[in-house]
């Protein structure tokens, strides 16, 4: 695995429940100001594999991104489950559940 890709996976595990962060924001603390296209393959590829959360990672919107309406259903579910509230429109208040770490 490269070291981004690695950074990558290090920074979305580290995403505690109840909270969320953004593609862009990933890609940025990992290394790649302009890698959020490359933290969504990166998620769409290893999640199974790492057990990722991939559920807390939204856009910079604060909005679920996914279209697939099983999945975007199931992202919905798991943030509420954890706390967060999302709208009916898949929105997320970032100011209250957007994760900062201190990586």
């Amino acid at each position: 695995m490269k070291p981004y890709t690695m950074r990558v996976v290090e920074i979305i595990k580290a995403i505690p429940e109840g909270h969320v962060m953004t593609y862009g924001q990933i890609a940025e603390m990992a290394g790649s100001r302009r890698g959020a296209r490359q933290v969504v393959r990166i998620l769409h590829s290893l999640s199974a594999a790492h057990g990722l959360p991939w559920h807390r990672v939204i856009n910079s919107k604060g909005e679920v991104a996914i279209r697939d309406d099983e999945a975007r259903y199931m992202q919905i579910l798991y943030l509420q489950n954890e706390g967060v509230a999302v709208d009916d429109q898949g929105m997320v208040d970032l100011e209250q559940n957007q994760f900062f770490p201190s990586i």
